[in-house]
Parts: C-alpha cells; sequence; structure tokens
C-alpha cells in the first residue's frame, strides 16, 4: 500500500500534508504508511480512500475495472491481495473490481495475548462475520465479547468499535463482508443490534 499511495499522492500534485488534511490522518502516519513502516486497519485506509476521493481497491491495484449490473466475477485461490497489519493479515479478494457494494476478505487471526491493542476498530456501514477455522473472540465497544466457533457468524453495525482474535491457542481463519454505508466516512451512532448465527439454525 505504501508504494501505492506514493503513486496516487504524487499523480494527483498532493504533499503529504495535503494528504492528512484530506483523510484526518496524521501527517507522521500518512509518512510512515508510504515508507512501509505502518500498515492501516480497515478503518484507517477506508478514511484514506475517502479523503483522497477513490475507490477502497484503488489502495491495493493499480488497474481496474468497475463492477456493472448483470456481471460475474469470480476470485481463484490466490487472487487476491495480500494486507498484513501488525495484528491482522487479510486477503482482499476482488482487488481489481472497483464500485463494490461490499468488502470481501479472508483473514488470519492470532490468539489475543500475541496481539498488540490501543484502540477499537470502527467504521460506518455493517459487517458481517464467519469463522472458517478455529474459534474466534469478538471484543466490542460497550458490550461482552461474543466468543464463536468453527461454522458460526456475526453481523452487526461496524460503527460500533471492535477487535478480533483467535479464541483458542492456534490462528484462525475467517471471511469478513464489509458495506460502506452512503455516507461513507462519516460514523452512525452504534446500534445494539449485533446477531450470532450458530451453523445448526441455517
Amino acid at each position: 500500500m505504501g508504494e501505492r499511495l506514493r503513486q496516487l499522492r504524487r499523480g494527483r500534485g498532493l504533499t503529504l500534508s495535503d494528504v492528512a488534511r484530506l483523510s484526518g490522518l496524521a501527517v507522521s502516519t500518512v509518512s510512515k504508511v508510504e515508507r512501509g513502516l505502518m500498515a492501516l486497519t480497515y478503518d484507517r485506509f477506508s478514511q484514506l480512500a475517502d479523503g483522497l476521493g477513490i475507490d477502497l481497491m484503488e489502495l491495493f491495484s493499480e488497474h481496474g475495472s468497475r463492477f456493472r449490473p448483470g456481471e460475474v466475477a469470480i476470485a481463484r485461490e490466490d487472487e487476491f491481495r495480500l494486507h498484513v497489519t501488525e495484528n491482522y493479515s487479510y486477503e482482499m479478494l476482488f482487488p481489481e473490481l472497483r464500485g463494490k457494494a461490499m468488502t470481501p476478505m479472508l483473514g488470519t487471526l492470532q490468539p489475543f495475548e500475541r496481539m498488540r491493542f490501543d484502540r477499537f476498530v470502527s467504521h460506518a456501514g455493517e459487517e458481517f462475520l464467519i469463522v472458517l477455522a478455529g474459534s474466534v473472540t469478538v471484543h466490542l465497544e460497550n458490550r461482552s465479547p461474543v466468543t464463536l466457533g468453527t461454522g458460526e457468524s456475526l453481523y452487526f453495525d461496524s460503527s460500533r468499535g471492535h477487535l478480533y482474535a483467535s479464541a483458542g491457542p492456534q490462528d484462525a481463519r475467517i471471511l469478513v463482508v464489509c458495506t460502506r454505508s452512503r455516507d461513507a466516512g462519516q460514523a452512525a451512532e452504534p446500534q445494539e443490534a449485533v446477531a450470532v448465527v450458530p451453523p445448526e439454525a441455517v
């Protein structure tokens, strides 16, 4: 993402300070991202894309086309952009497809004890999580944590602060799908609705 951000910034004739002002991120954060010293979480790179006025996937792929009505797109096993943060490893699916209503990501989670969190993640829209392997604890702001086993899922308002971690000693695999509201970048008030679906209920 660092090289791509630098390319986008210079292509628009913007300084680091310009990008920071437009996105609401600190100048030092933008600089660290460009130099490959920091990897942004979903809420922060969404904020960056909104500030630059670009599609989210433009941060991950230089080339792409807009998803059109009636279109069908297929992602093969090795077709993704890897995005590794301090705590998460995400495989961004369909990175060349612009204008998607949803952002699907495969993720690998470490046990909570191996992670370093300084804040909850929150962003406009709604979020779906299903555990593909292992078990996952979802920490939710102002709510008790929820632990999900393989095949179990969670759907929630993602403006509520949230964190994911493997609930066991081994890494866990998840599929996450985020939607973005029409007013992306303007977080709504957190809602009380959090739905958990066990596998036997479907």
